[in-house]
């Protein structure tokens, strides 16, 4: 039985999920395969995701393929209420998400999801995978394999398996190409500034923006923060990544550094107390706090918390911390994904990639799961390649292949100059 907020919206939700799949090509020709070939005909889907409508264009790809699916969300303020009520009144799928409900209700959710008995689980920032490792431990043994779609998951899944924690094989679809290349640069990119705009109305042009983390998330921050008019900061702990932002003509400077004279902080680290209370400290009047990264932890809201002696709701998704000394910070959707909460998340043109390469995994997983180890592992190559050929179809680009001499030179070590 589902528990979503209100199933009147489905209406309103199907329409969305419509426009979305407009700009979903790739992911619709494989809907189109998997109707045809069936290749998870029979089993069980848990997923813990964005319940957003580019989601609900991979749960269909998933029916498709004969799989049932159980939905969770990932992030409460993510949740879009009439999207998981399309989900349920008229695609099918069990939906386990209300937006905004509190720590209790989300992991609540995840349990029901559970309770399906997955043969495979979805997961985006591991907290579906951790809950089976700890609190259902009953159901690991008939979960074949899983899947992990952000940065965060994948290396909380690399430390379960260093410690050999990790029961069951999961691929990190995160780490292909066609995901972070383009979803965490051109996605989180435009999304994230789309989120931070709604939810302040500020002008970029002109502000001082610091990127805490110059991964593609970052890179992508910082790329388009600096088209719409705005210098732009970096922070790293990475030498070799801190030197390709230099190399690109950003500023690089530590936080502590940074805090004095920024106007907007973005922070996409993967990682706690980015922004911690000694930078709340020296930041100027107005300075603005968001978060990209996948868990509310990156700034350190219970700092910020009581640093003020008034807190104000200014704006949707904007609070307005005042501290002692009569300066106000912006903490936006409460420490969480701005992007998602502020915003609508990545375009769907580009999660289109992403579902492209997680439905294909999940197929490949259907069969596949038995000659794999509890680990970490790839997406297979080709996977990544075919889901990048599609795209370039449906954009109506044409590339070069090699001849065969060609490859014959690149397969030989005799031929020389």
């Amino acid at each position: 039985m589902s528990d979503i907020a209100d199933g009147s919206l489905a209406y309103e939700g199907v329409k969305r999920i419509e426009w979305a799949d407009r700009a979903m090509p790739v992911l619709r020709q494989i809907r189109e395969r998997f109707a045809a070939e069936r290749p998870l005909a029979g089993l069980r889907i848990a997923a813990c995701m964005h319940v957003t409508t580019e989601t609900a264009g991979l749960i269909r790809t998933l029916q498709a393929g004969g799989a049932s699916v159980a939905l969770a969300a990932s992030n409460p303020l993510s949740t879009q209420d009439d999207t998981a009520a399309a989900l349920v009144h008229e695609y099918g799928a069990e939906v386990f998400a209300r937006a905004g409900t509190d720590r209790e209700g989300y992991y609540r959710h995840i349990h029901q999801a559970l309770e399906t008995g997955p043969d495979l689980v979805l997961d985006d920032g591991c907290d579906l995978v951790n809950t089976l490792h700890t609190d259902r431990t009953d159901l690991i043994g008939t979960v074949r394999a899983g899947c992990e779609q952000t940065t965060t998951g994948v290396i909380r899944l690399h430390q379960m398996a260093l410690e050999g924690a990790l029961r069951f094989p999961v691929v990190a679809v995160n780490d292909t190409d066609t995901k972070h290349m383009f979803d965490n640069r051109y996605g989180t990119g435009q999304s994230t500034l789309d989120g931070i705009v709604r939810a302040t109305n500020t002008l970029l042009a002109g502000k001082t923006v610091v990127i805490a983390g110059f991964g593609y998330c970052g890179r992508g921050l910082a790329e388009r923060a600096r088209g719409l008019g705005a210098r732009v900061v970096v922070t790293e702990i990475d030498p070799v990544k801190a030197l390709d932002a230099a190399l690109q003509g950003f500023t690089v400077q530590p936080m502590a550094r940074a805090a004095e004279h920024g106007d907007v902080f973005i922070t996409a680290t993967g990682n706690r107390d980015v922004v911690a209370a000694e930078h709340l400290a020296v930041m100027k009047d107005g300075a603005i706090l968001a978060n990209s990264g996948h868990f509310d932890v990156e700034i350190d809201v219970r700092a910020l918390q009581d640093l003020a002696v008034e807190v104000h709701r200014v704006r949707p998704q904007a609070d307005e911390y005042v501290l002692a000394d009569g300066r106000r910070l912006i903490l936006l959707a409460e420490g969480r994904l701005v992007n998602l909460a502020a915003a609508e998340g990545h375009p769907a043109a580009v999660m289109d990639m992403s579902f492209a390469d997680q439905a294909l995994t999940c197929a490949w997983l259907a069969t596949a799961h038995a000659t794999l180890d509890p680990a970490v592992h790839q997406v297979p190559k080709e996977i990544d390649t075919e889901v990048a050929r599609l795209k370039l179809a449906s954009m109506a680009i044409e590339i070069d292949t090699l001849t065969a001499e060609q490859e014959e030179y690149l397969r030989s070590w005799r031929l020389g100059s």
